[in-house]
């Protein structure tokens, strides 16, 4: 049994947690082996994602004050929570990723940017570009008419060139 001092300190560190994260998924895992739960981990390691599996009324204690208040109600059973502090639409792939690989995890909801999601919404998340992805999309989009603007006055300054170059060789034809 943990003193209350320990508990306070873990409360505290879920708070920032929770405050932190842009992305929160909150999945089941019964029936998932260590060594399951140990891959998951590390898959989303890779990405600089995070999962807990810590105590739901520890959970719902560190929810208080923070955008997971609204989601209490799924904090019920073996809950893992998965976070993110950069990018949920990558969290989202990862975790429903690896759910549809291993059917005993199980997703149940999270918050997304301050705002509580079921899984239909997360699955929807999950299907759009990551963040890198957006990001190049828009820089392509913003760089495009500056590169037709750039091609165009080299145009129109190429054929001025050239009427200049005709103009003269008229000139030099017309006083030999």
């Amino acid at each position: 049994m943990k003193s209350k001092a320990i508990k306070s300190d873990l409360i505290k560190d879920y708070q920032q947690t929770f405050e932190s994260s842009v992305g929160i998924i909150f999945t089941h895992y019964k029936g998932m082996t260590v060594s399951e739960i140990t891959e998951l981990r590390s898959q989303l390691r890779e990405n600089s994602l995070t999962l807990m599996v810590i105590k739901n009324t520890l959970a719902r204690k560190a929810a208080k004050n923070t955008p997971v208040e609204g989601a209490e109600d799924v904090l019920q059973g073996p809950v893992a929570i998965a976070t993110s502090a950069d990018d949920p639409v990558i969290l989202a792939k990862k975790i429903l990723g690896y759910s549809e690989k291993n059917e005993k995890l199980e997703i149940k909801g999270g918050v997304i940017e301050g705002k509580v999601c079921n899984t239909g919404d997360l699955k929807a998340l999950s299907k759009l570009p990551s963040r890198e992805v957006l990001l190049a999309t828009m820089a392509g989009t913003f760089q495009s008419p500056l590169s037709q603007l750039a091609r165009l006055l080299n145009a129109t300054i190429t054929r001025f060139a050239y009427a200049l170059e005709a103009f003269k060789e008229k000139k030099e034809n017309e006083s030999v």
